[in-house]
């Protein structure tokens, strides 16, 4: 069962501006992730769902955090369908994420009062999971529709709250594109979180991105 509401979600990622996201199939690296974004001052976390087995690697993950890491909301991404939607929340997912929108998913999810971004590609799609209950609408991938895209958004629908996920990365100009155009946090997965990263086991310098990023986040939201 979750330990924070979704509107307790939804205000950590206003006030962060962002929410990393990984997954690796070896839960000694996955634990050492999380606790590298966690010291480097995250306070949420996407466990992206892709590999075989993902639920027993979150199942550790999340025990790790509720016991070692005070104050991480941890939740679950890459999740196509209302069964497995289900079955992290079961395991304690604080939110969830999904690279469509899919009604099956809000249900379940609002049925539990647990936050569900749903990825977008239209401003009807975008209305249509807000009459669902969407409170934070995930716009993938973020590469192909960039800022103007927000922003052309924001103009009819200032209340609509975006997060760009693919295509969002640590350079300032990037970030400072995007909270320009008045996204509301951006997902940060590889850019943040380097193939040479994890096969270096480079944590503090993982960290000190983390905490340089958000930072940076600080500075652009004013």
């Amino acid at each position: 069962m979750a330990q924070y509401t979704r509107l307790e979600v939804v205000q950590q990622m206003k006030e962060s501006g962002m929410v990393p996201l990984f997954y690796h199939e070896d839960i000694k690296v996955a634990k050492s992730v999380l606790k590298a974004c966690y010291d480097g001052g995250a306070r949420l976390m996407e466990f992206t769902s892709r590999g075989d087995f993902a639920i027993e690697i979150f199942n550790q993950l999340i025990k790790y955090s509720i016991e070692e890491l005070p104050g991480m909301i941890l939740g679950v991404g890459s999740v196509t369908d209302a069964a497995a939607a289900s079955q992290y929340m079961l395991s304690g997912a604080n939110f969830i994420v999904t690279p469509v929108f899919r009604e099956d998913i809000a249900i379940v999810c609002n049925r539990r009062k647990v936050l569900w971004s749903p990825g977008c590609g239209s401003l009807t799609e975008i209305a249509t999971a807000e009459e669902m209950g969407c409170e934070v609408v995930k716009l993938f991938p973020g590469s192909t529709y960039g800022p103007g895209f927000v922003k052309a958004i924001k103009g009819p629908q200032p209340w609509t709250s975006i997060m760009p996920t693919g295509g969002v990365s640590t350079d300032e100009s990037n970030l400072r594109g995007w909270f320009d155009a008045g996204v509301t946090c951006v997902g940060m997965g590889s850019q943040l979180i380097s193939k040479d990263i994890l096969a270096n086991k480079s944590y503090d310098e993982l960290s000190k991105n983390v905490k340089d990023t958000l930072a940076l986040i600080q500075t652009l939201k004013g």
